[in-house]
């Protein structure tokens, strides 16, 4: 009897059609696709913005570029990557592979879900369109960098500003409502019998990493109000001269933007804990140490923020607190790379593209890690502060730290997705380039960093010349790679592989998405599964 009834759901597996499918969609599958896809398009939008900063700094001199342009450029580069790609991605992957994790067959709140997906393209569309704008000659964009520090925005900034501010509201509300979203559905719709300690640690990253955006976005919508009623409403919250403090608007900034740090990178250590464990063959070691770490990690996001403003000139006592917090974050972050390790010891590994990106990650994002290290150093932080070394660190920890979880993630996922398997050797070509060429391109800014060359600068002194040659190459073939990485997804999602993917996809794949088919289906789950 349950066969039949299966059956007939099978044959009414009801999947809307043409636009309406996509405007309306509360489904999580497809508002994930739709996630997805958008990070996929600002990913090349973004990128076109870092190759003609990277343009402009190939030789010294001012080539291409007006100087008030290439500050553009790196302000909407910074916002691009990091709330238009990393962000949209992670929260595109949740929605797609929470629900088939813990058996759920949707996330708790489904209009809501489609909501904070179609507020994207309209915030972005404001930012984008103050470009246009200037490059129509009317006005500027956005000029005074990602972190819009008052009063260069506040004060200086041009009148798009506010088309800014407003853009940054929208992205909020939708990170709110995406956070609110998965921790009722993890809370409320897990498959009978897991347990909160059965979760996979991806689940477990993303569960945890919701509770940071919930707690800090209305922060960074409070920094923004109060820009706007600085230069728009005459007070005076960041502006001396009315008995406002500047540095005020830091100490509000960082406190939302190093746990955004962690909102960025904890839903990669999940993906590289789903991934090391199927290719080496057994389990992740150290289960409940990976949940605790990630937690501590967390925690301790809140209480570093100030490590970012050692050169404003805050009290010894200060910057020693902070730098001793900010150098407690390594212990819990070292507890996940060596679990990872161990996991890969002595295991029966194979290196699929989803491996390779995996360990390509660890140790890479290691390095990264050492160089926040370095700049945790209050005194050595002196130095290092507004150079480049600051530039090379967060590009190892976002790209080949985030972007490439969202790569490896990709990449195991998209099987299961399509019912196709991607097309191996292009995954291993797009690898060992983006591999490669990320390292041309970031490696060399440490030195330059070191040797004192300051960030967001369109010229500079020939001595920096050769690095800055050499990180431009790496740059335009990093780029160019990931129309390699588009045209395996195409080709994976319109079945031109040729080879079928099986439901469980992986040999060494455990879990319950892997019990559904491949393609998995319109809704999965419609009974619970039971979890022993």
């Amino acid at each position: 009897m349950s066969a039949v009834i299966e059956e007939h759901h099978d044959h009414h597996d009801h999947k809307p059609t043409g636009i309406g499918r996509w405007l309306f969609s509360t489904n999580h599958k497809d508002i994930g696709t739709m996630y997805l896809w958008f990070s996929f398009i600002m990913f090349f939008v973004g990128g076109s913005m870092a190759l003609v900063i990277r343009a402009e700094l190939f030789q010294p001199g001012l080539q291409l570029v007006e100087p008030e342009f290439f500050n553009q450029m790196t302000t909407l580069h910074g916002l691009i990557m990091v709330f238009g790609v990393i962000m949209p991605a992670f929260v595109g992957l949740a929605n797609w592979m929470v629900p088939m994790m813990i058996g759920a067959p949707d996330m708790a709140l489904p209009r809501m879900n489609n909501w904070s997906f179609w507020l994207l393209p309209g915030a972005f569309g404001l930012l984008i369109a103050s470009l246009i704008m200037s490059l129509m000659g009317m006005g500027s964009a956005p000029n005074f960098g990602w972190t819009f520090y008052a009063p260069l925005s506040t004060k200086y900034g041009p009148a798009s500003t506010d088309f800014f501010i407003f853009s940054v509201h929208m992205m909020g509300i939708s990170s709110i409502m995406g956070a609110i979203n998965i921790i009722a559905t993890i809370m409320n719709m897990r498959a009978p019998g897991m347990t909160y300690m059965k979760m996979p640690i991806f689940v477990w990253t993303w569960f945890i990493t919701a509770y940071l955006l919930i707690a800090v976005m209305p922060v960074l919508a409070g920094a923004v109000t109060m820009m706007l009623t600085d230069r728009n409403f005459g007070t005076s919250f960041f502006d001396a001269a009315g008995g406002g403090d500047p540095v005020m608007f830091q100490h509000i900034f960082w406190f939302f933007g190093h746990p955004e740090v962690y909102i960025m990178i904890l839903p990669s250590f999940g993906i590289i804990s789903e991934i090391v464990p199927t290719f080496a063959r057994k389990k992740i070691f150290g289960y409940s140490s990976m949940v605790y770490a990630t937690a501590s990690i967390a925690f301790l996001s809140f209480i570093v923020w100030a490590h970012h403003m050692f050169t404003t000139g805050m009290p010894v006592a200060g910057e020693l607190f902070f730098m001793y917090a900010t150098m407690l974050i390594a212990i819990p972050t070292g507890v996940k790379v060596f679990n990872w390790v161990s996991t890969m010891w002595k295991g029966s590994m194979t290196f699929e593209t989803p491996m390779l990106f995996a360990i390509a990650f660890i140790f890479l994002f290691t390095i990264g890690g050492f160089t926040g290290l370095m700049l945790c150093i209050a005194p050595a932080d002196f130095q290092y502060h507004d150079t480049y070394f600051v530039v090379a660190h967060f590009h190892y920890v976002l790209v080949t730290g985030a972007a490439f979880g969202i790569m490896a993630g990709v990449y195991y996922w998209i099987p299961k997705w399509t019912g196709n398997m991607y097309d191996e050797t292009l995954g291993k070509w797009h690898f060992w380039l983006t591999t490669i060429s990320a390292n041309v391109l970031f490696f060399p800014m440490h030195f330059v960093g070191l040797a004192g060359m300051p960030r967001r600068i369109p010229d500079y002194s020939i001595q920096f010349a050769e690095f800055n040659a050499m990180a431009t190459v790496g740059a335009f073939v990093f780029g160019f790679t990931q129309l390699i990485f588009l045209y395996n997804v195409i080709k994976t999602a319109r079945g031109r592989t040729g080879v079928k993917a099986t439901d469980q996809v992986w040999e060494g794949s455990h879990g319950l998405e892997w019990t559904l088919p491949s393609p998995a289906p319109f809704h999965s789950f419609t009974t619970p599964p039971q979890v022993k």
